[in-house]
């Protein structure tokens, strides 16, 4: 079997059998070794297939990172179960509509998320609830982890799914993306060309499993000798010191975390760290020479989507501002709306080929229209803008549709616009992003209250605040009496203000 051609699982496997001492992970200081994980992973595997859970069903995580998540996914993978994560910060109907359209043969949740999930109603009566850090529960993770019970069932096959990773996308309801577990070794063998990780390097890890951004690093111990070092969550005060005691020589970037490190006070250790490469996506041009100048780190970018097996291409070259070129088992070509390829210089939709089966993703989960908009003749059509330089390397210009791109995630407007219209005040309602302090946009919503209705808006923030996930929930606020439409009643959003002046502002109180 050629380099690739396989899974995961069996990586790990190996791995395991080889090196059980050696160290997968240290989170907040705690060391995790590849028999711990190997023995924990073995046990959940074994207890989830006792609870009568066959390869192929669905199991929703709603956890935040820990250990235990570790030796959960790999307990899954082992057992050909199908991974949905949760965002931690999903409620309401973004929670209920996940939950209701995966329709998971299994839930894992940490306690304190029982009554949120429980308020969805999207739970069927019977369905089995593993509960981490309840010693109550009738079904407790941790038993599951500490069972010692052996599984031997041969790996998953290596275009079998292994998630359905739910992304916003840009228009409508979240898209559940199908991983396979080809897609993900991918990703790790991705990841260690952009970071240009070595055998005895170590990897900060920041980002939530239960995106891909975080996801993908529990490949690189299988395909490279390191080790991940993991904190349970961004802290820029601390981020320094944090990467000095792991002795980390890799930290991730996304969206804002570069421009919000550089606003931290100058500091004489500025240079006194291990980490030789930061590695991501997002980085602004303005940012980057910059950063590398004061922190004496090599900023190497990328750019992906998860339907892609996260990552497409790398910039390697250390070209300013781009995204770089395909990685070996793609191609990127850049089309006009009517598909035909724009001249080096123009911008076009960024569309990508392989000649590898199973590197892009075979389609969304129970969604045939959206698949056919993304995958036309085995391509995927990104929905995203780029440009060639005159060397051929790709610059990334963002979406073409309706999102806006706040704190790492990709808002779709018609989520937001979609609860907010919800609201008993509220006649109508659009989006539009607007320049952030720090990163991407921030979200300004506009609202047209009902007639005779007399809204009170900082209780609109907080009644938002109780529907949406953090990073949906729109930060400006602006009155209006009238929207400017098409003649299909269609709002005009490119009518519609970024001006901040005169806007309730939530972080301002």
């Amino acid at each position: 079997m050629s380099d690739f051609e396989e899974g995961f699982v069996r990586l790990f496997t190996q791995a395991a059998r080889t090196g059980r001492a050696r160290l997968f992970a240290r989170f907040n200081g705690e060391a995790l070794s590849f028999a711990t994980l190997d023995r924990q992973s073995d046990g959940v595997a074994a207890e989830l297939r006792r609870l009568g859970l066959k390869p192929g069903d669905r199991v929703a995580l709603m956890l935040r990172n820990s250990p235990l998540v570790l030796s959960t996914l790999f307990g899954l993978a082992k057992a050909g179960l199908v991974w949905v994560p949760i965002n931690a910060q999903q409620r309401g109907e973004g929670l209920r509509y996940i939950l209701e359209h995966s329709e998971p043969g299994a839930i894992i949740a940490e306690a304190e998320f029982l009554p949120v999930i429980a308020e969805t109603g999207a739970v069927p009566a019977g369905t089995p609830l593993i509960v981490q850090g309840d010693p109550a529960a009738t079904l407790r993770l941790e038993s599951l982890l500490e069972s010692d019970a052996a599984f031997e069932e041969a790996p998953p096959a290596p275009d079998d799914t292994f998630a359905i990773m739910y992304t916003s996308g840009t228009t409508g309801r979240p898209k559940g993306v199908l991983v396979s577990h080809r897609m993900m070794r991918l990703a790790g063998e991705a990841v260690a060309r952009v970071s240009a990780a070595r055998d005895g390097n170590v990897l900060f890890v920041w980002e939530p499993l239960y995106h891909i951004g975080g996801a993908q690093m529990i490949v690189m111990p299988l395909i490279r000798s390191v080790s991940l070092a993991m904190v349970d969550r961004f802290s820029a005060s601390r981020f320094w010191d944090q990467v000095r005691e792991y002795g980390a020589t890799h930290i991730h970037y996304l969206g804002g975390i570069l421009q919000i490190l550089l606003k931290q006070p100058v500091s004489p250790r500025d240079h006194d760290h291990p980490v030789r490469i930061a590695w991501g996506g997002g980085c602004p041009k303005e940012t980057w020479t910059p950063f590398e100048e004061r922190f004496g780190v090599q900023i190497r970018e990328c750019y992906g989507m998860t339907e892609a097996s996260s990552i497409t291409t790398c910039n390697d070259e250390g070209v300013v501002g781009a995204v770089g070129r395909p990685m070996p088992w793609f191609t990127v070509e850049l089309l006009d709306a009517a598909g035909t390829p724009v001249s080096k210089g123009e911008r076009g939709e960024i569309v990508v080929r392989t000649d590898r089966p199973g590197a892009i993703f075979a389609g969304y989960f129970r969604n045939p229209e959206a698949t056919a908009r993304a995958l036309k003749d085995g391509a995927l059509h990104t929905g995203d803008l780029g440009s060639f330089d005159e060397g051929g390397t790709l610059l990334f210009h963002g979406r073409m549709t309706d999102s806006v791109r706040c704190k790492g995630e990709n808002v779709s407007a018609w989520e937001v616009e979609h609860v907010a219209a919800t609201h008993p005040s509220v006649e109508d309602c659009a989006i539009i992003g607007v320049a952030a302090d720090v990163g991407e946009q921030d979200i300004k919503l506009f609202v047209k209250p009902k007639a005779g209705a007399t809204l009170d808006i900082p209780s609109l923030s907080g009644w938002l605040g109780k529907q949406l996930a953090p990073y949906q929930n729109p930060r400006y606020i602006a009155v209006v009496e009238e929207f400017e439409r098409t003649p299909s009643q269609r709002i005009m959003k490119h009518k519609l203000s970024p001006a901040l002046d005169g806007c309730w502002d939530r972080l301002a109180g």
